[in-house]
């Protein structure tokens, strides 16, 4: 007499067929990431082509490539100080901006106090405010204050363009924290700064990434600013660099795709490296907590 015999797990999951629906989304969300890949793409693709082969009127995919934009598009007067500008501003402007929005969004989202609706209410209406509306105001208070061509001045401005949305963003992540994990802490003998640092914090660790590496976005791209602020090249940013290969014969759009692809990299770089730290860090906060 036989036994039956129970099905194996890989009998019990079997694929479902794919449904219409299911075949039409992930369709168009393949059209839509080749759609936003394109450009960066052709843009480094392009980089590597002889000036030639870029200008031509039908577009070359194969090709042999070739370094020799990249030279020329490094090779331009006070390029590094260019990059240690940039740097200096954005990574300031990002620190400034996590320092003072933590202390803020905490204050925000855990405390009670006259004025608190109308503080979020003005950090709201300074996040939708264009900042390119602002440049005018700017020029005449740094004209007045002797102050143009001033990295400090530039980092400190860099720095209000965003801090709005580090505290409205930090804000949720601390509201979103039990306010349970605190006071248990608070009961086993922490003051109210040792639970944050030991109980909040490590569980902010997703949002200050995030917040970060939107700063930096910002800070690192802006050009509006440091285009009306800062005429000396000496204190100029990558972003006016990027525009210094126009010349009255055309534009050198090998050593501009070459410009445009270094420009992007520092920006990749840190998302790669914001993301993978934001997931260890909503790990290690969840487990500390």
């Amino acid at each position: 007499m036989s036994t039956p015999t129970t099905p194996t797990p890989q009998v019990l999951r079997r694929r479902r067929p794919l449904r219409p629906g299911t075949i039409a989304k992930n369709a168009a969300a393949l059209v839509l990431a080749v759609l936003f890949a394109f450009p960066v793409y052709w843009m480094f693709s392009s980089s590597l082509k002889p000036q030639s082969e870029i200008l031509t009127k039908d577009p070359v995919f194969l090709f042999t490539p070739t370094f020799e934009n990249y030279p020329t598009a490094t090779g331009v007067d006070l390029f590094w100080t260019y990059v240690g500008n940039s740097l200096t501003v954005t990574i300031g402007a990002v620190l400034l901006a996590l320092a003072v929005a933590l202390a803020a969004s905490f204050a925000i989202a855990r405390m009670k106090f006259r004025g608190r609706k109308g503080l979020v209410l003005g950090v709201m209406m300074a996040q939708m405010a264009p900042w390119e509306v602002m440049v005018i105001v700017m020029y005449m208070i740094a004209r007045d204050g002797d102050m143009l061509n001033s990295i400090p001045l530039l980092t400190a401005i860099y720095f209000v363009m965003v801090l709005p949305f580090t505290i409205w963003t930090l804000r949720g992540f601390i509201a979103a924290v039990p306010v349970e994990l605190e006071e248990a802490a608070q009961i086993d003998g922490c003051t109210r700064g040792q639970a944050f640092r030991k109980v909040i914090f490590p569980l902010l660790a997703p949002g200050l990434m995030s917040t970060s590496l939107f700063g930096f976005i910002t800070a690192w791209n802006e050009f509006a600013m440091v285009l009306i602020l800062n005429k000396d090249k000496t204190a100029q940013t990558l972003p006016l660099w990027l525009t210094q290969f126009q010349t009255a014969f055309g534009s050198d759009w090998g050593a501009t795709m070459a410009a445009s692809s270094l420009f992007a990299l520092p920006v990749l770089i840190v998302f790669l490296f914001l993301q993978r730290r934001a997931v260890g860090g909503m790990t290690a906060g969840a487990v500390k907590g």
